[in-house]
Parts: structure tokens; sequence; C-alpha cells
């Protein structure tokens, strides 16, 4: 479907019910019923049409924001859908964020209009102690218990009509507000991005310039709708498409889900290719060296055919091992996948050089990308044909990319924000006088025109000798390693890195089986012994790297970093600014009595 035939996101969703009205459009599981259900896009419409009538009755006006703080469900979908049909703007709100965050942003952009999970979730927000004099109706999918007072709570069975009406487009223009979405800023508190409909529309339209989208297509929805990537990848390209789409339970019955459902194309940020590849790597550690041979033949058997594939490397004759070695190893990749993947894509960071050559090698296809929520997400992405996967791929159509002055990538295009909300200076620093929006990542262009990401400018460890270290890229490599949870490289000014490492007990406890230390957990992570253990096998990690990348040094952690402990932004980026100053001491501790 072309933008060109609904202008607006609300006019998309509406236009693709009527082209395929008894398609099924969404499935979810019904915890009540203890059964997964199906609505179509017919249904859908209704569904909007009643919420729609719910809202109309509080009196809002073109251009007042409602907020959103749900987990992905069709009713995420319909409270969306009815509020962009009324010309409101909508405002995601991560459930997994801190209540004070919540507020700060629910004040930040005045909202009318606040839908939740349950009244319980909304006093953690009330009792932040924030003032929300906007904010007239607070409507939650779970009643509210008897006897709560806040006139602004109401249950969604007493919040909806009897009857809904017709779904509603008050509003055709294309470069209306849709959306405020607040960046998870990893220092400072979250500014608010403003996309209009065009913005996204035409982001969907680049999308699909560059990889076919089919409505046989089923996506599986996991990612938090409040994160761009998946509200524009996994919602509405869904939409522009006619797919279907099933919200996953959560991200413990993922691993199930993915078997159950058998989607087709996966949209995921790394994290959950890098579980994966963990879990395999930690399996083949415990099997046979005849089992690790098998694995890392089929592997390297497999990249060799991409590549000739890719028309980069001429045909081998140990391509005729392949259907033997798929039916040995690579299939049991594709299995804990659903079976059906077709195209699996990775944005929002980094995907480990090691993953994505186990995944690519076992044939399935990752297409990495890059974007940020200031793009409407999608700058660049890998295509079928052309995918070379140490990149992050070529420009979108209709986006524009340069290198600015400072190194950093510079992308201009129709996707490119409105600005920032109620904050003009942050809009001037980030958007050049000429329109192009300063990423801050810096990059390198190949002469095909594919994007490196080579660091980030505030986020370049620069030693004391002059030289500078990207700390994603040890820290990815380190990941790899399924005795990692987490890890921080540091030597901002240092002569020397070291790092600190969130340890996972169950793999630690497997990999010291046999020469076990005395101390019980966590005391053991203490001992010199363990920190030696984990530095060798963070050494094994790293080799490749240069000299002056070296870690000298590791403490090991067993508490994770967390959105809770303030550690970990919304999307799960780390706070380093934060992880500093929580270990002042114990990264002082690791610099003492060191040479350099």
């Amino acid at each position: 479907m072309a933008p060109v035939s609904a202008s607006t996101l609300d006019g998309l969703f509406h236009t693709r019910a009527q082209r395929s009205p008894d398609k099924v459009a969404y499935r979810y599981f019904d915890l009540l019923q203890s059964e997964w259900r199906s609505l179509t896009w017919s249904q859908m419409v209704a569904k909007i049409a009643h919420w729609q009538a719910a809202l109309s009755r509080e009196g809002l006006q073109a251009g007042e924001r409602v907020a959103i703080m749900l987990k992905n469900c069709p009713e995420w979908v319909a409270f969306d859908q009815a509020a962009l049909g009324l010309g409101l703007v909508t405002v995601p709100l991560y459930t997994s964020d801190r209540p004070d965050n919540a507020a700060y942003v629910l004040r930040d952009c005045g909202a009318r209009v606040l839908l939740i999970d349950s009244a319980e979730h909304w006093r953690s927000i009330d009792a932040a102690g924030v003032a929300l004099p906007d904010l007239r109706r607070v409507v939650t999918l779970k009643t509210p218990p008897e006897g709560d007072d806040d006139p602004r709570l109401r249950g969604l069975d007493a919040w909806l009509p009897a009857t809904g009406g017709e779904f509603r487009h008050l509003y055709s223009e294309p470069k209306r507000l849709a959306t405020i979405i607040y960046t998870s800023g990893t220092t400072g508190r979250p500014k608010g991005v403003m996309l209009s409909h065009h913005n996204i529309l035409q982001n969907l339209r680049g999308i699909l310039h560059s990889f076919e989208v089919y409505e046989s297509d089923h996506f599986l929805s996991f990612l938090p709708l409040s994160h761009t990537f998946e509200r524009t990848a996994g919602y509405y390209l869904p939409v522009m498409a006619g797919a279907t789409v099933t919200y996953a339970r959560s991200f413990q019955q993922l691993q199930e889900d993915l078997i159950l459902t058998r989607p087709t194309i996966l949209m995921s940020v790394p994290r959950l290719y890098e579980r994966i590849h963990a879990a395999l790597r930690s399996r083949l550690d415990q099997g046979s060296v005849h089992g690790r041979w098998l694995f890392e033949l089929a592997v390297e058997v497999g990249l060799s055919r991409f590549e000739h594939q890719q028309g980069r490397q001429p045909w081998k004759p140990s391509h005729l091992l392949w259907p033997l070695l798929g039916r040995l190893v690579a299939d049991k990749l594709s299995a804990r996948l659903g079976g059906r993947i077709r195209i699996a894509v990775s944005g929002g960071a980094a995907l480990p050089p090691e993953t994505a050559r186990v995944f690519i090698g076992l044939g399935i296809t990752i297409l990495q990308g890059y974007g940020l929520t200031e793009a409407s997400p999608v700058v660049s992405v890998n295509r079928l044909e052309d995918n070379v996967p140490s990149s992050v791929g070529k420009p979108l159509p209709g986006v524009e990319v340069r290198i600015g002055n400072n190194g950093a990538l510079q992308v201009r295009g129709d996707n490119v924000m409105m600005g920032y909300w109620n904050n003009p200076e942050a809009t001037r620093a980030i958007l050049t006088e000429d329109g192009w929006l300063d990423t801050g990542d810096v990059v390198r262009i190949d002469a095909a025109g594919h994007i490196f990401i080579t660091g980030r400018i505030k986020e370049i460890i620069v030693l004391s000798n002059g030289e500078k270290v990207p700390p994603g890229d040890l820290e990815a490599t380190i990941l790899v390693d399924p005795l990692f949870e987490q890890v921080m490289v540091i030597g901002e000014g240092r002569s020397y890195l070291v790092a600190l490492a969130v340890v996972n007990r169950e793999r630690w406890e497997e990999a010291t089986q046999d020469h076990p230390l005395p101390d019980p957990w966590p005391d053991v992570l203490q001992n010199p012994r363990a920190r030696a253990f984990a530095l060798a096998r963070i050494e094994r990690r790293i080799h490749a790297f240069p000299g002056y990348a070296k870690i000298r040094r590791v403490a090991l952690l067993s508490e994770p970093w967390t959105v809770e402990n303030g550690l970990l932004t919304p999307t799960l980026k780390l706070k380093r600014n934060q992880v500093l100053a929580r270990y002042q001491q114990v990264i002082e501790a690791l610099y003492a009595d060191l040479p350099s």
C-alpha cells in the first residue's frame, strides 16, 4: 500500500481494513480464557470505533496528548488508532520505566488521558509526587478495587460506552504531529521526539522498498510498542503490508511462542540473537569435540555459501556438504525460531560479529540495520541481495546521509523528526542549519554506500596515551561468552582498560564444576582465582583487538543492571555515568597497585 493512498496513520489502518476485512490482523493470548484468539481487520475497526466513542466523551481538542502505558496487545493499537483518528497525539510510555520517569513524561507532554494496566500501577506513578494538573482521566484495563477515591480513575469496562460508531478520520493533513516519543537518554531527562504522520509513513515506504513484506507474512511482537523500532517496523509496517501480528505472552515465554506461532519475519534488538547464540555455545561447550567440530564446519560452509550467493566468492566443492550439514546442524537453529523465518532484522544496537557469523552461517538471514527515534526510526538496512553483515546497510530510498566535520553520520529526509517537544535548545543542538540530523554515531561509508558504525562521539574511551577505544565493540565481543550477562569497559583518561562484568550464576557453576572454589555464591566472585579465571576467558574473546585494547583487570558482580535500579534505560541501554558513579570504589580498586 503506497503512503499516498493514506495520508495519515489512522487512514492507513482504515484503508487496510477495507482491502482485507476478513483477514486475521492480530493474535493474542486471552489470560481469562487461557487460549489464543484472533481479530480480523474489520473486527479491529469496530473495536477502534468503540474506543473513539469513549475518547470523544472526554471533551479533548485536536492536538492534545494522550498516553499509553501497556504491554503489547490489541488494546494498545485500538487506543492509538482511536486517538490518531480524532487528531490527538499519542505518547507511549515504557511499562518497565521507573515511576518518577513516567510521571515526568506525563507532566512534560501535558497528557490529558492515560491508559494503563491497573490501579496499582497508576498509584506507583501518583506516589512519585509529581503534580499532573493536565491529567483528567486514568483508564485501567483491570477494574479498580472498590473504595478508590481518585476521581480520575476509571476501569475500561465502565469507561467504554455500550456501543461505538464509525471509525472517524477528522484530519487528513499528513504533516500534523502524530506522536511524541521520549528517548530514554543515558544521561539527563528524556527528550520528546515529535514525529508527524508523514515522517512515519515515508519511513515505511523506504522500508518496503528495501525488502518485501507480504500479506502471508507473520510477525511476532515482543519488543515494547513504546520502542520506536517496534512501533514502526512491528506495528505500522504490517498494517501497510497487510501481514498478521501475534503478541508474545512474555519475554520469558518467547522461546515457546516462537515455536508455537512460527513467524516468518523477526524484528529484534541484538540481545535476542545474543542469548540464542550464548545458549548454543553453552551446549557446545558441554558436548563432544566431534559435535563442536561439526558445528564449526557447518558455520564455515554456510558462510562460504552465503558469500557465493552474494556474489563475493566463487563456488566451492565444500558447498556440496550443505544438505547434510543443514539437516544435522542448521535445521536445529531454525527450529528454535519456529522453522519459518524468512527475514530476521536486527536493530537498536550493534550486532556482535560472531553472533552474525553463526546465524548467517547456519542459514538464518539477518539483516542488520541502523536508526534512531529522531529518524522515525530507520535510516539504513542491509538488503537480501546485498547483505554486508559487518555494516548496517545502505540508506533507505529517500534518505540522504553524509559524514559531518566531527566524523559523525548526518541524516536528511522526510523521516527526520519535527523537533523536540518544548525543547528548542536541544533541537538546535541536533539539527544543523541546513536541515541535517546529527546522529552522534561515528561512521565510515564505503564506495558502494554501505554504512559502518565505528563508535559514538560521547562513548569513545580515550586512554592517557591518546589511543581511542570504542567500548561497545569490546563489550559485544565479551558478551558472546555466556558466562557474562552484562559488561562495561572502563578506561577514560587511564593508562589501561578494566571491566565490570555481571556473571550468570548458572553458567559460572557449569564452567567451574571441575575446579570449584570453596567460597559460596556470590562471595566466590571476590576470590582472586575467580577473577583470574574470568579475565582469561575475556582475553580469549578479545585476542584479535589491538594491544592497547587489552583488559588488565575485571571486577565480577552478581547483581544485574536493570531499569529498576537506574542503571539501564527503558530500551535497555547502559547508563554509563550511573554505573561509574555506583561502582566508583570498585573501579578505583581495579586501578590500585597495578603498574601501567
